[in-house]
């Protein structure tokens, strides 16, 4: 499908690739652009909602939260029944709120948009910040769009499936930091107290040098939608999307992100190296498509530190998600807020904590009005693509460095998008899907 910008994909990607040579997650500058965000004061804030679904629902509800003059004033997604029942939903919670909420959502019938081009309708000239929130496949092209039209953008995590997706994000980062446009990423670990006080007490020395890192999302799984009667089979995969790793990029990438991105935190960066085991043992029907249900990954850091990563989609297991690390002079489960180390650098969190949810939407519209300096994407951009390192080196069986992953050419994602495209996995004659080999598959 061409880009509305009138770039494909391919455009794209053999644009960045020379930004990405020798690369750090900085990205090289671009020329600074002619327009330049304003900050916006009191002024009323216009947002575009892409992507309906129960998480793109949340985060509408939590911008319509913040302070100020705020109003949802389109909303795109792939189905019709998604946008109807994300718009009544948030009618019921802004009426719960009470007051003037209620008023903020000013979708009228004509800027309801369904399709795959319904993003492009949506981020009209009268935007002013754009919400990301469709499965993970869509979010480079869409993010580029956004900026392109010089809106502020929150996307959801992760920001792409693929490391060619990556490197579009980050070519579309470096243009959006060029406009002084502000970017929040769903990583709100970011913005909750016990991680904010944590990270930086371990990064001051409260239990000396980090030796190693542990990180769990481990669970039982997520949900399944059944096959209907008529469906074409892109149709499936998007109602399904958790199971294909061109819309998902595996549960390592969509969940497990939040983990690794504390690891990442905690270490000032990306690793260098992966390698790791993974398989389907508990999950393997039909309906959970071709993802694994269960990674364990080794990353190291430039310094040597190994981080031990789990996660699992297995029912009756052991579960937790949480982070943890070692060092020197004692230890931190920093999920919990808790520093176990020699006198006064023992440490528990007990302070008030608001929703981080709601608050990494309060930073970012804070930051549009005050017209301050804020772009989460490359951060996002580093996140992602550390996961999407661990699902290849799990998925192959081999140890991939993460400037060899980060320069790979080797898309997953379909040629072009439509109701009657075919996606790039099909399953055979019984129905079931190819599932990666360790050993056989290839990932760069």
């Amino acid at each position: 499908m061409n880009h509305p910008s009138g770039n494909t994909r391919r455009d794209v990607l053999e644009r960045t690739g020379a930004l990405m040579a020798g690369a750090t997650l900085s990205a090289t500058a671009l020329p600074a652009a002619a327009w330049r965000a304003p900050s916006h004061g009191d002024a009323p804030l216009r947002i575009a909602l892409v992507g309906c679904g129960g998480r793109g629902t949340g985060a509408a509800l939590q911008a319509l939260s913040t302070a100020g003059d705020v109003e949802l004033v389109a909303m795109a997604d792939a189905f019709q029944d998604r946008l109807d029942a994300s718009h009544a939903q948030l009618g019921r919670s802004l009426a719960e709120k009470g007051d003037s909420f209620p008023a903020r959502l000013k979708v009228t019938e004509d800027r309801r948009f369904v399709g795959f081009e319904a993003f492009d309708k949506a981020i009209a000239d009268d935007v002013d910040v754009v919400i990301l929130a469709t499965p993970p496949a869509f979010r480079p092209m869409h993010f580029e769009h956004a900026v392109a039209k010089n809106k502020h953008v929150f996307m959801e995590k992760p920001v792409a499936t693929d490391a060619g997706g990556v490197r579009q994000v980050l070519a579309a980062a470096e243009s959006a930091r060029s406009k002084n446009l502000k970017v929040g990423v769903g990583l709100q670990r970011h913005h909750q107290a016990r991680y904010l006080e944590g990270v930086k007490r371990i990064q001051d020395g409260a239990i000396g040098e980090i030796v190693c890192m542990r990180a769990y999302w481990n669970s039982s799984g997520v949900w399944t939608r059944p096959r209907v009667a008529g469906q074409s089979e892109m149709e499936y995969q998007m109602r399904n999307w958790y199971y294909f790793n061109w819309l998902c990029g595996d549960h390592i990438v969509e969940q497990h992100i939040h983990n690794i991105d504390v690891c990442n935190w905690l270490m000032n960066g990306p690793p260098v190296k992966a390698r790791g085991v993974g398989g389907r043992q508990v999950r393997t029907g039909i309906e959970h498509g071709e993802i694994f249900d269960h990674h364990v990954v080794e990353f190291t850091y430039a310094n040597g530190v190994v981080m031990h990563s789990e996660c699992r989609h297995q029912p009756g297991t052991w579960s937790s998600v949480s982070e943890h690390a070692h060092g020197s002079l004692g230890q931190a489960e920093v999920s919990a807020g808790r520093i176990d180390a020699p006198g006064d650098s023992a440490w528990r969190f007990r302070g008030d904590e608001a929703n981080p949810f709601q608050v990494e939407h309060d930073d970012l519209f804070l930051a549009i009005r005050e017209g301050r300096p804020y772009n989460e994407a490359f951060n996002g951009a580093a996140a992602t693509m550390t996961a999407i390192l661990g699902r290849m080196a799990t998925y192959s069986g081999q140890e991939i460095r993460y400037q060899d992953a980060l320069a790979s050419t080797r898309s997953i994602m379909p040629k072009r998008f439509a109701w009657d495209a075919a996606p790039p996995t099909l399953p055979d004659e019984h129905g079931r899907y190819p599932i990666p080999t360790p050993g056989q598959t290839k990932v760069l």
